[in-house]
């Protein structure tokens, strides 16, 4: 993202709007200290958690600079979760997501994190929120079939799964099904940002997206489906064929608004809207930036 296209998505966020100078002051202030001292630094998150942020992490910094980076998905994760319930984080990166649903929810999750390095900082933040018995962290790739690829490993939030020839660091990993890691468990929500691998673990996790447990899923559909010869249109009509529908989502309003098509980046797709308003509608306040969701 340019230094202007930053700018403007910082000045426009909904956490934003009546603190853009504050936004833009955290910006440049981060932008100076993390030359200054490149090193990890924990940050608060929410009232109930932490992140370890440092240079070069940029959705992690997102969160610092704003609350929360993908306000929509992030809050509705934080209004649809119970303290015990199973979130299931595919692609959890350093664990924005996983933070927010077993440091300040209490919830439990499955954590997947291909990336080694990124790995490593997913754990640092599952111990500094003292939460690793609710979290089972998983350094793999997903997909339809279980065994070895490629993965890129110096793509920050871009790290993916490599097919044919790449100019890219890569490191084999080994791969399995979200079935097979489950192994029956049911999750109430996934989250799956896998940078265009979104067709492969969605074959892989037939019996996951059958279970009527599962109320709701924030997958990134953004086009780079197409560096795999997929189409996005295809994963979306997948998750309609699972009873599963598109929906944006006003955090202040708890409300939700039916969708005729994916978005742009990430989307929340949705099955039992009467459980899943109810749940949005009844959630406890999040207080972030002394501000209340």
């Amino acid at each position: 993202m340019s230094l202007l296209n930053t700018l403007k998505f910082l000045a426009n966020h909904p956490l934003s709007t009546d603190r853009k100078l504050q936004t833009i002051c955290r910006f440049i202030g981060w932008q100076i200290s993390s030359r200054l001292t490149p090193y990890p630094v924990i940050y608060p998150f929410t009232v109930k958690s932490k992140l370890i942020v440092q240079k070069g992490m940029s959705g992690a910094t997102g969160n610092l600079y704003c609350g929360l980076h993908e306000f929509q998905d992030m809050s509705f994760l934080l209004h649809l979760l119970r303290a015990g319930d199973l979130f299931v984080d595919v692609g959890a990166n350093v664990g924005g997501y996983t933070v927010l649903a077993s440091a300040h929810v209490e919830a439990e999750t499955i954590a997947i994190e291909p990336a080694p390095g990124t790995y490593a900082k997913l754990l640092a933040n599952i111990r500094i929120n003292d939460m690793s018995d609710r979290v089972h962290a998983l350094n793999i790739a997903l997909g339809s079939a279980a065994g070895v690829v490629n993965f890129t490993t110096s793509l920050d939030t871009t790290n993916h799964v490599v097919v044919g020839e790449e100019a890219a660091d890569t490191v084999e990993i080994s791969i399995d099904t979200l079935d097979n890691v489950l192994e029956h468990q049911s999750p109430i929500l996934l989250k799956i940002d896998v940078e265009g691998f979104e067709t492969e673990v969605l074959k892989g996790a037939k019996q996951t997206l059958q279970n009527e447990s599962l109320k709701g899923i924030i997958i990134e559909l953004n086009g780079l489906s197409e560096r795999y010869g997929v189409e996005n249109k295809k994963n979306h009509e997948a998750l309609l064929g699972y009873g599963f529908h598109p929906y944006t989502y006003d955090p202040f309003k708890k409300a939700l608004s039916k969708c005729d098509t994916f978005g742009d980046f990430n989307t929340i797709y949705i099955r039992d809207t009467a459980f899943v308003t109810d749940r949005l509608q009844t959630a406890d306040k999040v207080y972030l930036r002394n501000q209340a969701i």
